[in-house]
């Protein structure tokens, strides 16, 4: 997709972070869009903020997870807009602990937001992209979609999840010759709120010897990219077709490292948080 001008993005959690940059980008080089999210309050934000733009805006509170909702979202920005030729599945949730303390409930809650909400809005979207006769679908996984971490196991199966299966698709779609393509997105450390919004076992603490909002701040630290800055590289993946779009020099980092260490990797971040582990506790 060369240009966004005159043409219709769909954006899942819009209401902060990569959503809302994506639609302040995309506002500004002309895109109409129709942005959702579960929190009513953050998209009112971000619609005040694209008030400025020569382009229609409609907006739908919508949890990713729920399948009706999201093929119901997806029909109603056709009859809003006339067709759409994006959709960006951005809306997720993180959850840490250990794979003892967490619970069945824990890693349905995470899968069916992260995974299932891309599933969904993929399947809903795909026919209405091909009808508007140039389409393109985003799925956003992570750093955490390329090499696995401790404590981080229902985070890590539902990013890894929809690195496989955009991977799959993207195949898929060329195999046919449609006229849709597709880009799996992995942040690094981006300057959101998702750690906030996060459920974290106690287990966390017990690891890590940090109670939950200090192990908060620790996880913030690496958050080193803003959200604008992804939101334009992003985009910038999308004009060139890319099959993989990595973002900020920690996802770099991570996808060097587990090509050169495919399995010794994982030894080196054991040490790594074991080596934090014991510097909480010589702090406190």
């Amino acid at each position: 997709m060369k240009n966004y001008k005159n043409k219709v993005a769909a954006i899942t959690g819009a209401g902060s972070g990569i959503g809302r940059a994506l639609s302040l980008n995309l506002a500004q080089q002309g895109c109409h869009l129709a942005i959702s999210d579960v929190d009513e309050k953050g998209m009112a934000e971000t619609l005040k903020l694209l008030e400025s733009y020569p382009i229609k805006v409609t907006t739908q509170k919508l949890n990713v997870a729920d399948q009706e909702g999201v093929y119901t979202w997806a029909n109603q920005v056709v009859e809003d807009h006339g067709k759409v030729n994006l959709i960006f599945n951005n809306a997720g949730v993180a959850l840490s602990g250990t794979v003892d303390a967490l619970n069945v409930e824990d890693y349905k809650w995470i899968m069916d937001i992260n995974f299932n909400g891309t599933l969904y809005g993929t399947k809903a979207f795909l026919p209405l992209l091909e009808a508007s006769g140039e389409g393109h679908i985003i799925n956003i996984s992570s750093i955490f979609g390329l090499t696995a971490q401790p404590l981080m196991s229902g985070y890590n199966a539902s990013k890894y999840a929809v690195r496989g299966f955009t991977e799959s698709l993207r195949q898929d779609l060329e195999l046919t010759d449609s006229n849709v393509s597709t880009t799996c997105v992995h942040p690094g450390g981006i300057k959101t709120n998702i750690a906030k919004t996060s459920r974290m076992s106690d287990s966390v603490e017990k690891t890590l010897g940090a109670d939950f909002d200090n192990s908060i701040k620790e996880f913030e630290r690496g958050f080193i990219t803003t959200a604008d800055k992804a939101a334009k590289t992003i985009l910038k993946g999308v004009n060139k077709n890319s099959r993989r779009v990595l973002i900020g020099p920690d996802a770099r980092f991570f996808d060097l490292i587990v090509r050169l260490f495919p399995t010794g990797y994982q030894w080196l971040f054991t040490k790594a948080v074991k080596w934090r582990s014991k510097s909480f506790a010589s702090a406190t």
